[in-house]
């Protein structure tokens, strides 16, 4: 079976500068101009400029040019009350057929691209202040709780939120986002090659491919794509991307 192409482009908030402002459409800016803290304005303006000029490069268009529709599948399913637009983001007019996922945290920014295969990626930062307890109670089926549990105190912040990128990234894929329930997609220990072992959900998809990706010391990532074929994953560095 031929594999998917996957291309994973990494960068970071440092990337920022005031022209990218330019590549994002009015809504994409308004939201820009809401964050208070400049680190999160940096992360947002670098991944949402990032997704359009990865998309416009794989279509042949102008980066600016590129058009998004939102699709949340919890909307569609009634489970997600937020009014304002989200979702997950598909590229329409010239840009369609490619399929994109994009994730920020700390000092990370990730997009991953593929053609005809819905595709989501995650990163999480290790954050060892977080309630670690208290959210695997929300995210970790018992079973994950248990193996995690099971592990050293001191592997358990990293395993947790291998967890969560894995989860996340599957969530993406589809358009469920975390309205869709992390607790209703179980995966194996973080210790092992990711698969997906259960999803308790009726449209769950029928196939699905599942990876962790390499996000640096103090990450966890992931990258999930809906297909049966095997992934071929390229890690790219945007810094030269974005300059442009």
């Amino acid at each position: 079976m031929t594999p998917v192409e996957c291309d994973v482009w990494w960068a970071g908030p440092d990337l920022a500068d005031p022209g990218l402002l330019e590549l994002l459409d009015a809504h994409e800016r308004a939201r820009h101009a809401r964050f208070r803290a400049a680190a999160d304005r940096d992360r947002y303006v670098v991944a949402h400029a990032l997704v359009r000029l990865v998309v416009g490069a794989a279509a042949g268009v102008p980066p600016a040019g590129v058009e998004f529709a939102l699709r949340c599948r919890g909307c569609e399913r009634g489970t997600d009350p937020r009014p304002e637009p989200h979702g997950k983001p598909y590229p329409v007019g010239a840009a369609a057929g490619v399929q994109v996922s994009l994730s920020h945290s700390g000092d990370r920014v990730v997009v991953a691209l593929a053609r005809g295969v819905e595709v989501g990626v995650d990163v999480e930062t290790v954050a060892g202040a977080r309630d670690i307890e208290g959210l695997a109670g929300f995210a970790l089926t018992a079973a994950e709780r248990a193996d995690l549990e099971a592990l050293p105190v001191a592997d358990r912040t990293g395993a947790f939120f291998g967890y969560w990128a894995r989860k996340e990234a599957l969530l993406k894929a589809t358009g469920d986002g975390l309205s869709g329930g992390l607790g209703n997609v179980a995966v194996n220990a973080p210790d092992a090659p990711a698969r997906v072992t259960a999803w308790n959900l009726p449209d769950a998809p029928p196939h699905v491919r599942l990876t962790d990706l390499d996000a640096g010391p103090g990450y966890r990532a992931a990258l999930a794509a809906l297909t049966d074929a095997p992934l071929s994953v390229t890690a790219r560095d945007a810094a030269a991307l974005l300059a442009r």
